[in-house]
């Protein structure tokens, strides 16, 4: 059985995605994507062509309700539990400043 993904594979994927696997890791990750290549190429030899493409396994239905205006909490209830208040708004701390060119 040829390894589809080798150790030096794995090392410059870890590479460049920042991680330090130890060499016992290097070896386990090259065995296992090694084994999911060799199990798409056994679902590629499925022959599919009379099979509609699906986006989901099982047929799905929008469950949302219907969209209908309600009752809306007045400004004083909605901010009763608000830490800091700006008149009818939410006062919150300056995140960004003017001079940060964000």
């Amino acid at each position: 059985m040829a390894s589809k993904i080798d150790e030096s594979i794995v090392r410059h994927i870890s590479l460049l995605a920042r991680l330090n696997p130890s060499d016992e890791e290097i070896r386990l990750f090259s065995e296992q994507l090694s084994s999911i290549l060799e199990y798409i190429d056994l679902l590629n030899e499925v022959d599919t062509t009379d099979v509609p493409p699906t986006a989901h396994a099982l047929e799905v239905h929008n469950v949302f309700r219907v969209d209908q205006p309600g009752k809306s909490l007045k400004p004083d209830q909605a901010l009763a539990n608000a830490p800091q208040r700006d008149g009818n708004f939410f006062a919150v701390p300056k995140v960004l400043d003017q001079d940060s060119g964000a």
